[in-house]
Parts: C-alpha cells; sequence; structure tokens
C-alpha cells in the first residue's frame, strides 16, 4: 500500500496559460505513435512523409470522437439539457469507444485522400494505439480520478479525502494492460505477415478483454453507477460488441487466407 502523492495537475503555469500534465500525457501517446509510425512505414515501403499526416488526422479523430462519445455515451441527460456542453471540454470527459469511432472515421478519409486500403490502413496504426492508451491512463491518476474499488491488495492506494481504505488504481491496471501489454502483443504479431484485419480483430479482443476486466475493480461513473447486477458498468456494455466483433474479424480473416 502507498499513498497517492496528490500531483498538481497542472505540469507549467506560465501566467493565465497552464499546461496540465494530462494534455501532455496525450502529446507523449502521439508522438510516440509518429515514432513508431515511422518505423513501421520503413518496413513496408510505405512513404515515410505521410505519417506526419496521419498522426494529425488520428489526433482529431482521438480527441473529437472521444468527447463525442463521452457526451453521448456517458452524459447524455446533461446534453439534451444543455447541447453546449459538448464543447465545454474544460470540464473533462473522454471516452476511448467514441475516440475508436472518430479514429476509424478520420482513417476513412486518409485512406481516401491517400489512396490506401482502409482495412490495411487500420491494421497499420492497431499496434499504435496502446501508446496512447498506456499515456492517457497515466494522465487519470496524475489528475487523481478513475479510482478503483476500496481493497487490502498490496498495490492499494491510500487517496486523501476517499476515506481510510486504500484503492485499487484501476488507472495504473490499465495503462499496463491496456497500454504495455496490448502494445507488445500487437507489435509482436503484427511483425509477421496476417491475413487483412487480423490485427485490428486482435486489437479488438485485446482491449475489449482487458478493459472488461479491469471495469470490475473500477468504480463506475457517479452520475451512471452500475447498469444491471450490481457489477455491470457502461464501459462494460460498450467493450462486448468489440469482442464480439474482434472475434468475428479474426475468424474471417483466416478464413479468408486460407
Amino acid at each position: 500500500m502507498f499513498t497517492y502523492p496528490n500531483i498538481d495537475p497542472v505540469a507549467l503555469a506560465l501566467g493565465p496559460v497552464k499546461i496540465h500534465w494530462y494534455g501532455l500525457m496525450y502529446l507523449v501517446g502521439f508522438v510516440g505513435a509518429w515514432f513508431l509510425g515511422r518505423i513501421r512505414a520503413k518496413k513496408i515501403g510505405w512513404d515515410v512523409e505521410q505519417i506526419d499526416d496521419l498522426i494529425f488526422y488520428g489526433a482529431m479523430g482521438v480527441v473529437l470522437g472521444g468527447r463525442f462519445g463521452y457526451v453521448l455515451f456517458y452524459n447524455f441527460p446533461a446534453f439534451a439539457d444543455n447541447p453546449l456542453i459538448l464543447f465545454k471540454i474544460w470540464q473533462g470527459g473522454m471516452s476511448f469507444h467514441g475516440g475508436l469511432i472518430g479514429v476509424l472515421v478520420s482513417m476513412y478519409l486518409f485512406a481516401k485522400k491517400y489512396k490506401h486500403q482502409f482495412f490495411v490502413l487500420v491494421d497499420f496504426i492497431a499496434p499504435l494505439v496502446p501508446i496512447g492508451l498506456c499515456s492517457g491512463r497515466i494522465g487519470n491518476f496524475i489528475n487523481g480520478e478513475l479510482w478503483g474499488k476500496p481493497t487490502d491488495f498490496a498495490l492499494g492506494v491510500l487517496v486523501p479525502g476517499l476515506g481510510d481504505m486504500p484503492r485499487h488504481p484501476s488507472q495504473l491496471y490499465e495503462a499496463a494492460l491496456e497500454g504495455v501489454v496490448l502494445f507488445i502483443i500487437l507489435w509482436l504479431y503484427s511483425s509477421k505477415p496476417r491475413p487483412t484485419t487480423a490485427v485490428s480483430g486482435l486489437f479488438l479482443i485485446g482491449y475489449g478483454a482487458f478493459r472488461f476486466l479491469v471495469e470490475f475493480v473500477r468504480l463506475p461513473d457517479a452520475h451512471l453507477g452500475y447498469l444491471a447486477f450490481g457489477w455491470l458498468t457502461m464501459g462494460q456494455v460498450l467493450t462486448v460488441p468489440m469482442l464480439l466483433l474482434g472475434g468475428f474479424v479474426m475468424v474471417k480473416a483466416y478464413k479468408k487466407g486460407l
């Protein structure tokens, strides 16, 4: 057990301008994806310079899709009362599932512009996504948000203001599983030729499984609570289709490859 250090979410303040750690973590994710994307592009003979535009398209998809997704999936009543809440990004709130949809839309537009096959492009970026997932969850930890349930587990964190019981650092669990472990799996798997869409399918299965498991120790959003059975969360509901689609996509990919 250790005590949460109450990290200042503002990394740097220059007069009225404040640079937050959370924003820097997004930057780390995009830069990491750009660096590794260039490496992958060289290996398969793609134009390395296109990776700059690829990351820009992806960043727009993450930010816009993530915000839309959070408002629609997790805070729709507030959106219905005041649609302008969509633009109040300073209040926080991003959704992975919305970000995923946003990235897919942006990749479709990128594929059309540069004459790439859409599914080949999605397979290309799949191993790059966990970098941003890892850095984003570390940003959640720095912000002191998305804590897990009380626990006596050795890795429990005592959070000032949240009672006397340590809590699961669910943000770090997700950073490790959805970030580090998933990256290693996808990077190694995609290092050899695979049927088209197989890498994307493995990403959906890997992320879906890890997210579903961590949700058991992560507290649900306070305004939503558990949706059913005393344990089912919105995160799990949104993740089940990913698992099913991922399995379907991989089976279909290998059937075509036979």
